[in-house]
């Protein structure tokens, strides 16, 4: 997987129909590195209007997977052994862009990192996580 086309197609095969239901967009795509768009949606929201952190997680764990298969050059089956997310701010009413990364590639573990912001810039929640490719 090397195009954002590659990593948005992906998306729509590998994943569950309520992932897809949180309208992910590829935004860009790099060995290891993978950016995207969680447009808001009342839907994913909580009262107020706050993005709830649910639909923050599953979409940091979802970039996560898809960085993983772009540091492998492609789809692996793997599976998250730990993610912890830690909620900076909270985000009412737009998007976020996530942007998740490998840090360490390893032969069965893969380590990495995602980051949550707003369109400001501003970090909205961060994530590191643990996978084990299977």
């Amino acid at each position: 997987m090397t195009t954002v086309d590659d990593a948005q197609a992906m998306l729509a095969e590998l994943f569950a129909p309520w992932v897809q239901d949180l309208g992910l967009r590829v935004t860009a795509v790099a060995a290891g590195e993978v950016s995207l768009l969680l447009p808001f949606d009342a839907r994913l929201a909580r009262v107020g209007g706050t993005v709830c952190g649910q639909a923050m997680m599953a979409a940091a764990d979802t970039a996560m997977v898809l960085a993983v298969a772009s540091q492998l050059g492609g789809f692996r089956p793997m599976t998250t052994v730990s993610l912890t997310q830690s909620f900076m701010r909270p985000v009412s009413g737009t998007d976020l862009t996530v942007v998740a990364r490998v840090l360490k590639p390893g032969r069965t573990l893969m380590f990495g990192e995602i980051e949550l912001a707003g369109p400001d810039g501003r970090l909205a929640a961060h994530a590191t996580t643990t996978y084990a490719l299977v």
